[in-house]
């Protein structure tokens, strides 16, 4: 058996109810949601009990799945599972580094904060939105998104799905196109343009809050990055703390290279992926694009028992 990868999910993932029976069952995910309640108080109520409208708006999602994801590894890893390795989708990728030990939970959590609401202050100024492609490769994609106008590739996310954010009028040319490429055009629940040039404002601005004393600090496990699928520097000098910043806060205005990440680490050795969050979305793109590879989600008391079964671990201990 290869190494395991722990998958942080990102923003689309959320769902009413997300965690609540995770958090019950599991004192090491409940901390979690408590120090969520410290730190932004009614985060832990929004999980368990928000509506999907207000789960959907960005400046709710991103902490509120930040704080689901954070707290299904908790329990993995109180259950003794170490990852070789991890990544995150998007805002999942604060979480990972955060559950890397970037990070504090309260540090983590802070940011995640001021990463949506930076976020959703640059979705009002470029209102826009996002598409899931379906049944079209990237290339073909990116072909039609330059066709579209004010639209580009932001989430490569299997060899069949590439994601693509932009101005509302753009995507609309863009559904039209794709259908007639024998295409599917879907829509994402977010409330942006995320990780488009129109996110440049919050990248910018995220940048700077992290060089007034919040840059990740050294993971302590290979953390492999949404811009470059290639991992963290993990050095403790000036300039791997500065590359470090500039790849967290870029990555916003940046497109996500899933299939890239989910290769490096395959190519790490990992064959157990292991989707820490609400929902099954990553599982889904792990079987789609990596022949071979063992894909489980785990959010619920269930889905934690199965996990724990494929990988021989006593589930009482």
């Amino acid at each position: 058996m290869g190494g395991v990868a722990f998958l942080f999910a990102g923003q689309g993932a959320q769902h009413p109810g997300m965690c609540a029976e995770l958090a019950a069952a599991e004192p090491a995910a409940r901390a979690v949601f408590e120090i969520a309640d410290a730190v932004r108080p009614g985060t832990s109520a929004q999980c368990f009990e928000g509506t999907q409208e207000e789960l959907n708006s960005t400046a709710n999602t991103q902490p509120c799945v930040f704080a689901a994801d954070l707290a299904c590894a908790r329990a993995l890893a109180a259950h003794g599972i170490v990852p070789a390795a991890v990544a995150g989708f998007s805002l999942g990728e604060v979480a990972a580094l955060t559950f890397a030990g970037s990070y504090t939970d309260e540090e983590g959590f802070e940011l995640v904060c001021r990463r949506a609401a930076l976020m959703a202050e640059a979705a009002d100024q470029n209102p826009g939105a996002m598409r899931a492609i379906l049944k079209l490769d990237a290339a073909t994609v990116e072909e039609l998104a330059a066709q579209a106008g004010e639209a580009w590739p932001v989430n490569y996310n299997s060899p069949q799905q590439t994601v693509v954010a932009g101005a509302p009028a753009a995507l609309e040319t863009l559904d039209e196109l794709v259908r007639a490429a024998k295409g599917r055009s879907m829509p994402v629940a977010v409330s942006g343009a995320f990780h488009s040039p129109y996110m440049a404002p919050a990248a910018e601005a995220l940048a700077a809050y992290l060089t007034e004393g919040h840059a990740p600090a050294a993971p302590q496990l290979p953390v492999i990055a949404n811009r470059t699928a290639e991992a963290y520097p993990a050095g403790s000098d000036e300039q791997d703390g500065a590359a470090r910043a500039e790849l967290l806060s870029s990555q916003v205005a940046n497109p996500v290279q899933w299939v890239r990440t989910l290769e490096e680490l395959e190519h790490r050795g990992i064959d157990t992926f292991i989707e820490v969050g609400p929902g099954k979305t990553l599982t889904g793109l792990v079987k789609r694009t990596l022949k071979g590879a063992t894909a489980l989600p785990c959010e619920t008391p269930d889905q934690l028992a199965d996990v724990l079964d494929a990988l021989g671990i006593d589930s009482a201990n």
